[in-house]
């Protein structure tokens, strides 16, 4: 049957039985007899074996593989937890330190013909099944257990005691595990929530980082004074495109107090409007060309053409001149 169990369950069923076995053992030949016991488990077993004169190896091996190796070279008790060479009459014990298979075997290893019979008293150690959730009995066909997730339970398989089965019986038993799709489903559902999550934060992030970023810049573009202060454009820009330079640039008539020539005085406003029209060299003609590379527009073409001949350098910034160019109104 199978059980299931949250825990583990005690291992406090004390179960003994006897078994006797009689063979005649051939030259080179040998006889195995298998049991699987848990830990606490002890063997005792008595033996006689005629012709007294004659001796088998008697052993006990753990598992498959004790047994193979023991038969490579059944001479050599390496691969035993118990060797002996048995003759007459005699008794062997042994304790069971781990749960697993056990083989029980005798060989002869000489050419005459040995028989030999074996009493076993075996002690076993059983689980207790009595707490167990679940229970399957596999005369339906085959059991199936959920597992538990994440802390896991745990499966016993027991078989038939010793008095309801035949000592020559081998049980086999096929152990598969199926998956839970509803566990593949969380999991990728869980994993889609993360990157969803991951992305959402990320976007945020870079988005606040943006929007900090243009705040600064927008708070030092309005902490930043333009060069030139703006004026308003009247006629005396004359459609030049660098009259606003000229403009910031106060000439030194400009800041004179002057009367009309009738004696009356004249407001500010009004002087500046008429000598930004006139040429500030000449104050004849008007203000029709400007200076390369600067840029001022101060004094007609004919003065300026004059000051780019002559001196070479612009009477405002003292800049080399290296163009005038005349201003055409339409």
């Amino acid at each position: 049957m199978l059980y299931g169990f949250h825990n583990d369950p005690p291992l406090d069923v004390v179960n003994t039985w006897s078994e006797t076995h009689a063979t005649s053992l051939h030259a080179s030949s040998h006889q195995e007899w298998l049991h699987f016991l848990n830990e606490g488990s002890q063997i005792n077993v008595s033996y006689s074996v005629s012709p007294s004169s004659s001796s088998l190896v008697f052993v006990i091996v753990q598992g498959k593989d004790g047994l193979a190796e023991w038969l490579e070279e059944p001479s050599y008790p390496n691969s035993a937890l118990l060797w002996e060479i048995i003759h007459g009459n005699g008794m062997i014990q042994l304790a069971i330190s781990k749960s697993s298979s056990y083989y029980i075997a005798v060989a002869n290893l000489y050419a005459e013909e040995v028989d030999v019979q074996l009493n076993l008293t075996i002690k076993a150690l059983l689980y207790n099944t009595t707490e167990a959730y679940y229970m399957c009995t596999f005369a339906h066909g085959q059991c199936t257990v959920e597992l538990i997730f994440p802390t896991g339970n745990i499966a016993i398989l027991t078989s038939p005691g010793p008095r309801n089965r035949s000592t020559k019986d081998e049980w086999y038993v096929k152990l598969s595990y199926g998956p839970r799709w509803i566990s593949y489903l969380v999991g990728i559902g869980g994993l889609t929530v993360v990157m969803l999550l991951a992305f959402h934060f990320s976007n945020n992030f870079q988005c606040t980082s943006d929007n900090m970023t243009g705040t600064q810049y927008g708070d030092m573009g309005s902490e930043r004074a333009p060069l030139l202060s703006r004026k308003d454009d009247d006629i005396s820009s004359w459609g030049s495109s660098y009259d606003s330079v000229s403009q910031d640039d106060e000439d030194p008539e400009d800041a004179l107090a002057v009367t009309s020539l009738e004696g009356k005085p004249t407001k500010v406003g009004e002087y500046n409007n008429n000598t930004r029209r006139l040429c500030a060299i000449c104050y004849d003609g008007p203000r029709d060309c400007f200076f390369l590379p600067c840029g001022h527009c101060v004094a007609c073409f004919a003065c300026g053409t004059r000051i780019a001949e002559a001196a070479g350098t612009c009477p405002i910034c003292r800049r080399e001149m290296k163009k005038v160019r005349k201003i055409f109104t339409v």
